[in-house]
């Protein structure tokens, strides 16, 4: 993995000292939410009709718990993130996957190589100048119509705006603004969905499906 910015490794480093504690209460995060586990079953099926049997990439995987969760709806699919710890703790929760220590903004892979990627709120924490840098990044790994999920925080009418996560920095997005942010650096939307916070929640969730644009054809 090439030199981490100051930025990334702060957040790796903050990742790696609360893992295990993060990892206790992620690992049957899903179960009670009904309405992520629906967009991530319609991503799996886009990826399914759309690319076929391509690779898929969750990026910023954590310990691993919604890379299973997409290796369960029928995908070809492993994990990358930033904290050694959290790639430890994946690879000994699911020994079955592949699990590897790597920045998203800079991702070790061909031009072309995936048919999707998940970011499950893991540009969360990216200063907001530099999203489009790391949109540039996803599109350049994802293949043609290759489909991209994006997770995040939404700001419920408001500009970016931070907040304190429990870990570090975030950044809480308006979904019009990361969805132009995206379709600049060649997504198209498919859909989106907001779900109001439950209890126990503080923020608004946003859900984005895009999709890789081809290259010389109009979108």
């Amino acid at each position: 993995m090439t030199e981490l910015s100051s930025h990334l490794e702060e957040t790796a480093h903050a990742y790696d000292a609360l893992a295990i504690r993060y990892a206790e209460l992620a690992r049957d995060a899903l179960d009670a939410l009904p309405l992520d586990r629906a967009v991530l079953a319609a991503y799996a099926e886009l990826v399914r009709t759309t690319t076929g049997a391509g690779t898929v990439a969750e990026l910023g995987c954590g310990p691993g718990q919604v890379t299973a969760h997409l290796r369960d709806l029928g995908l070809d699919v492993f994990g990358v993130d930033l904290s050694p710890v959290m790639i430890d703790l994946a690879r000994k929760a699911y020994p079955d996957l592949r699990f590897e220590v790597g920045s998203m903004d800079a991702l070790d892979l061909a031009d072309g190589k995936l048919s999707g990627i998940v970011s499950w709120y893991s540009v969360i924490h990216t200063p907001p100048q530099d999203i489009p840098s790391y949109f540039a990044e996803f599109r350049r790994v994802l293949a043609p119509g290759g489909q991209l999920l994006l997770a995040f925080f939404e700001s419920e009418g408001q500009p970016v705006t931070p907040f304190d996560h429990k870990v570090t920095t975030a950044y809480r997005w308006p979904i019009d603004d990361l969805a132009e942010l995206a379709g600049g650096a060649g997504f198209v939307e498919v859909g989106r969905m907001l779900r109001e916070p439950l209890e126990g929640e503080r923020y608004r969730r946003g859900h984005l499906l895009m999709s890789a644009g081809v290259p010389g054809l109009p979108q």
